[in-house]
């Protein structure tokens, strides 16, 4: 496959994505690396940078210089100017900011990331056991989430900060199919008081009419499951030169993982929890006898 012919997918894929850009750029430059059996030390020598770089250029989790993709595509032999300059002019898009520029103050770099690779997703199952996934909270339900988090700050912060996780629910209108896994003990957790659970329990059972949305409920009944180790997300994109990505999210700082030995395995343990949740009708009847009580 040419430099070219990649170029040609990547550009119709996703132009409002630049993190997604940044990703697959990232893999076409990994591939024309381990083509030539360049190792990323000597790559990161090229561009006057380490090895660690070399890496983050190539997950896309930094933005890319002209110059030093410049330099490496002529390191792995892109001589041809109808290749180079796609990929140059690609590495260009990918460093536009995004929709979410504008909320840089409120958000670190690392969500960011998740940002970016949300809206380019095609599909995300989700398995939550704290909080309703974010793509799914009522604006009321996500004002006392954030509250939690960000107690110190002012009003104005945090209806930019609604405003924020709102805004990112477009994806769902716009087709993006969410698959989400929901502990009984966050239905359970009173935030906002008992009107806003309330609301946010009767929003779940709305959109779970739509056809691109599937909530199951992991009920205390089920005892045990397989994701003791905390909730997680596996994205998933139409760019078959991408492959998933598990996000996991800390207090701090939050764990990105592609390769497919590791998203395999989150993939099975997906599967696992939705066999053993409530399946999703009966995750509808049980959320409508929360509502009746």
């Amino acid at each position: 496959m040419s430099a070219e012919s990649a170029e040609g997918r990547l550009l119709s894929y996703a132009p409002g994505s630049p993190t997604v850009l940044r990703i697959l750029l990232g893999t076409q430059l990994r591939r024309l690396r381990t083509e030539k059996g360049i190792s990323r030390e000597d790559a990161g020598y090229s561009i006057r940078a380490s090895h660690a770089k070399i890496s983050r250029l190539e997950l896309g989790q930094v933005s890319f210089k002209q110059r030093d993709v410049a330099d490496l595509l002529t390191l792995y032999g892109v001589t041809d100017p109808a290749e180079r300059e796609p990929l140059l002019n690609l590495a260009k898009q990918a460093n536009a900011p995004g929709w979410w520029h504008r909320y840089g103050d409120l958000l670190p770099s690392w969500f960011e990331v998740y940002i970016g690779l949300e809206g380019a997703a095609s599909g995300i199952r989700t398995f939550e056991n704290q909080f309703v996934p974010g793509l799914l909270q009522t604006p009321a339900y996500a004002r006392a989430v954030i509250e939690l988090a960000h107690g110190n700050a002012g009003r104005d912060e945090i209806e930019r900060r609604v405003v924020l996780r709102t805004t990112r629910q477009q994806r769902l209108e716009d087709g993006l199919t969410l698959w989400a896994v929901i502990d009984e003990a966050v239905l359970r957790r009173t935030l906002g008081g008992p009107g806003t659970m309330r609301e946010q329990v009767a929003h779940l059972l709305d959109v779970t009419a739509e056809r691109n949305i599937t909530v199951q409920i992991m009920t205390f009944e089920r005892g045990g499951h397989a994701a003791a180790g905390g909730p997680f997300s596996i994205l998933r994109f139409p760019e078959p030169e991408l492959p998933d990505v598990v996000y996991m999210e800390q207090l701090t700082s939050a764990l990105y993982l592609d390769k497919p030995a590791d998203s395999d395995h989150y993939m099975e343990v997906m599967d696992r929890l939705s066999i053993q949740a409530e399946e999703p009708r009966a995750s509808r009847r049980f959320l409508e006898r929360m509502l009746s009580l």
